[in-house]
């Protein structure tokens, strides 16, 4: 088994697992504008152990971990990385539902899934709930490496309540992943208060000191490639990873910037709700698609007047319109 994390370029970055968010086609949306050279891996949305071992339920979340063959495509083209995430409180059910995405999907690596804040999702003792249940974390993390011919990295938080970095990443760094991906903040945070990315130096001096070789990345409030790597230069980190930073700017992974027309913006919306239309039709709501249109219609003239407008869409067809009369408009907000 290679361990992929080991061999890309420093400092890496990633794209995030965001829930109705990092579908194949927005993951394939963002890949065909992203330099190599600034872009190395790319995350599913996560996606429940429960649910994959269960006959009945493994239909409503199987689609989480669908790669349509044009995003394969890209994949190949530009060499990224692409790896399944999942969570859940149960080790047998991670043994069982990795040996079926080993058995029956192309992915480079797994991630477990011990970050996510949402109340409902800890109260079923799963995600961040695991940083207080290290004994389950750890059977956790073996039962997945023992299902597994891919790496298996895990994504968590610095603590529940108040930062626990250093005691929990050394647990952490003991079970021997294949990466750590840390979110600068606590579960209590959630995201409302800024990542403190001292907490991030904390954990490389850790590792430093442990003789330890696991990559280790930092995420939270990364707001550009020129800033992921001023971050990686002060806490040793190896890498980030990029959640909502993607919301202000899809072409987030380039450096320098390219310089970004209203045509640019206006192309690349059309080609994610085509895309996303081709690939889910009604199996998935097209309401899903309008959290993104703020992405694509800002900083130009009329843009308040056309999100507007194209949030009052209910279908593809009636985005087309929308952005077929945009010309005949008078810019007048």
């Amino acid at each position: 088994m290679e361990n992929f994390w080991k061999t890309l370029p420093k400092p890496m970055f990633t794209l995030a697992p965001m829930e109705d968010v990092t579908d194949t086609s927005f993951r394939q949306l963002v890949m065909e504008i992203s330099d190599p050279a600034f872009f190395h891996v790319i995350f599913t949305e996560f996606t429940s152990t429960d649910g994959l071992c269960h006959p009945v339920g493994r239909k409503n979340v199987i689609s989480r971990l669908l790669i349509n063959d044009s995003e394969r495509e890209v994949l190949q083209q530009k060499g990224f990385k692409i790896v399944a995430q999942i969570w859940g409180a149960n080790p047998e059910k991670f043994y069982e539902a990795t040996k079926l995405i080993c058995n029956e999907m192309q992915f480079d690596g797994i991630d477990i899934n011990m970050g996510c804040p949402v109340k409902k999702i800890v109260k079923q003792g799963g995600c961040s709930a695991l940083i207080g249940r290290p004994a389950i974390a750890a059977e956790i993390i073996q039962a997945t490496k023992e299902a597994s011919n891919l790496p298996v990295s895990v994504k968590t938080r610095t603590g529940t309540k108040k930062h626990e970095t250093e005691n929990w990443i050394g647990f952490l760094l003991n079970q021997n992943p294949a990466a750590i991906i840390l979110h600068a903040r606590t579960q209590k945070d959630m995201s409302e208060v800024p990542a403190d990315w001292n907490e991030i130096t904390k954990a490389v001096r850790l590792r430093n000191s442990m003789e330890v070789d696991i990559p280790l990345l930092g995420n939270g409030d990364v707001m550009s490639v020129e800033d992921g790597l001023q971050k990686c230069q002060h806490t040793g980190a190896d890498g980030v990873m990029v959640g909502r930073g993607i919301f202000h700017n899809p072409w987030f992974f380039n450096h320098p910037q390219p310089e970004i027309s209203t045509t640019d913006k206006l192309e690349l919306l059309w080609h994610h709700v085509d895309l996303f239309t081709r690939t889910w039709g009604p199996e998935r709501n097209f309401a899903t698609l309008k959290r993104f249109f703020k992405i694509y219609t800002n900083a130009f003239k009329g843009a308040a007047r056309l999100r507007a407008a194209l949030m009052e869409t209910t279908n593809a067809t009636g985005v087309r319109a929308v952005l077929d009369d945009f010309d005949t408009w008078t810019h007048h907000e």
